[in-house]
């Protein structure tokens, strides 16, 4: 079973940027779709990018679309969330999940805070 360990969340402004990596443990990192998720307070966990295995396509939410960028290094067992023109309503946990055939994954979280 893979673990996963989110790191890169912290407070910034509105306008601002963070990047936000999770580590993956194992040696079959490549098998597993990633995605990234987050839970504001009161909020359902909502998905927030997908992607693919080997890299190449993602998808996003309509609401991160254009602000948000993911990839993932398969030589490095980790995948990113490049976060930019942040907004208030972008504060939440964010979450990284992996999913392959043999089940699913997730990290601990992330706090991200973005201040107005």
């Amino acid at each position: 079973q893979v673990q996963l360990v989110e790191s890169g969340g912290g407070l910034v402004q509105a306008g601002g940027s963070l990047r936000l990596s999770c580590a993956a443990s194992g040696r079959t990192f490549s098998s597993y779709d990633m995605s990234w998720h987050r839970q504001a307070p009161g909020n359902e966990r909502e998905f927030v990018a997908a992607i693919s295995r080997n890299g190449e396509s993602g998808r996003y939410a309509d609401s991160v679309k254009g602000r948000f960028t993911i990839s993932r290094d398969n030589a490095k067992n980790t995948v990113y969330l490049q976060m930019n023109s942040l907004k208030p309503e972008d504060t939440a946990i964010y979450y990284c999940l992996a999913a392959s055939a043999l089940g699913r994954a997730w990290g601990q979280g992330t706090q991200v805070t973005v201040s107005s």
